[in-house]
């Protein structure tokens, strides 16, 4: 008996994850947090809300400055424009000074961990003449990443009107971020001196959960916010290294009667869900799915079988022996169907709920069985060839007798 393989085609791939509320009670009143192993969104309250993001805009402002920085060591003045009208609106600086010679990176490290009004200034004027022009830079960048809900109006993220933004459109601009290699390094850093050995920064996160106290060592990276209108805010990106699974979480809005619902929020949220959540392998790699019949042809029937592990990010109390792997599609395929043709579709479910679907497709030509269609048309075939006989049987001629 012949019998072909056909591998499956995986169209819809870790798509049906439940998102939910968060299973934590939260400070903060605007919450996303994203398994980036597959980048989706597993977890969320108001993440579309129009909300202030305070400096969490920042990461939008050193973005676009490496975006348009030729030469990080490259050296400029700090004019007295920089630091114009930061000690009215109580702007967190870096420490820069007046006339002050410093490299791109100076600035750009100034900006991100400190959290320096001063440096975001300085990037600014410096890369685009002014800082209404490279405001303008931010704002094509929100549209190229089609963040509807966003929009700046300065480079700190101090409160404006015009100023504002999502927990997940700030989500999507680090993760955005996070592909430039030199915006991780910043991102991941947590002490910097400057060129000149005169300042050393210390990242706003790594020194907030130290002076609280609060142990998270598994928080690789980060952008705290704070103003009265987005309350404690935080970007952070963690990895919960048992279930080797990096996730990033955005907050904002948190009570800013004291300076940590915001850490607590991701100290958390971060540690229920390494504790709750990882990966089940559903599908192993030559796991045969269902099987095919096949029509006048050689290979008699088609094994639908897996080339691949196929995991899902699920809880813990995830029962795979309650799984069902359902085969919707044809039950027969003739020896004539092209490569390609889609066979039918494979269904993950699990108590009721659809947990993902993939399309199966005919990966190999089949090959025509002249002994199988004979044997399937026996009949047919036996008539037409008495009928065939008899057309072509010779006839006898009439012999006629002289008279």
């Amino acid at each position: 008996m012949y019998l072909k393989k056909v591998v499956f085609i995986l169209i819809s791939f870790f798509m049906f994850i439940n998102v939910s509320a968060m299973d934590v009670d939260t400070y903060s009143k605007n919450a996303v947090l994203y398994n980036l192993n597959d980048d989706s969104v597993v977890a969320e309250e108001a993440k579309d809300e129009i909300v202030s993001i305070a400096s969490m805009t920042k990461i939008m402002t050193t973005l676009v400055a490496l975006e348009n920085i030729d030469d990080i060591n490259e050296k400029v003045t700090l004019t007295s424009e920089v630091f114009k009208g930061l000690k009215e609106a109580n702007a967190s600086v870096a420490g820069f000074k007046v006339g002050e010679k410093v490299t791109y990176e100076d600035l750009l490290y100034g900006a991100f961990l400190p959290s320096g009004a001063d440096a975001t200034n300085a990037l600014a004027i410096n890369i685009t003449g002014s800082i209404d022009k490279f405001v303008d830079l931010m704002n094509q960048k929100a549209k190229e990443l089609n963040l509807a809900n966003t929009h700046f109006s300065n480079t700190t993220g101090l409160d404006e009107e015009d100023h504002y933004s999502t927990v997940n459109d700030v989500a999507i601009i680090l993760k955005t971020a996070l592909k430039n290699e030199t915006f991780k390094e910043i991102f991941l850093t947590d002490k910097y001196l400057t060129s000149d050995k005169l300042l050393t920064f210390t990242s706003t996160l790594k020194k907030s959960l130290s002076a609280y106290k609060i142990s998270a060592n598994y928080i690789l990276g980060g952008k705290t916010g704070y103003t009265l209108d987005a309350g404690r805010c935080l970007a952070s990106m963690a990895y919960d290294e048992v279930n080797d699974i990096y996730y990033l979480l955005v907050t904002a809005n948190a009570p800013t009667t004291t300076g940590y619902y915001h850490l607590l929020d991701a100290k958390n949220i971060y540690e229920y869900y390494f504790d709750n959540y990882k990966y089940f392998d559903l599908i192993k790699e030559g796991q045969n799915i269902t099987t095919i019949k096949t029509k006048y042809a050689k290979e008699k029937n088609l094994n639908v079988v897996s080339n691949q592990n196929i995991k899902k990010y699920l809880k813990n109390d995830f029962d795979i022996s309650k799984l069902e792997i359902k085969y919707d599609g044809v039950d027969t395929v003739n020896f004539n169907e092209k490569v390609g043709s889609k066979l039918g579709t494979i269904s993950l479910v699990y108590e009721g709920n659809t947990l993902d679907s993939f399309d199966t497709f005919l990966n190999n030509k089949l090959h025509f069985s002249i002994l199988a269609f004979t044997k399937d048309n026996i009949l047919i075939i036996t008539v037409l060839i008495i009928i065939l006989l008899f057309i072509l049987k010779p006839k006898k001629k009439l012999k006629h007798k002289r008279v």
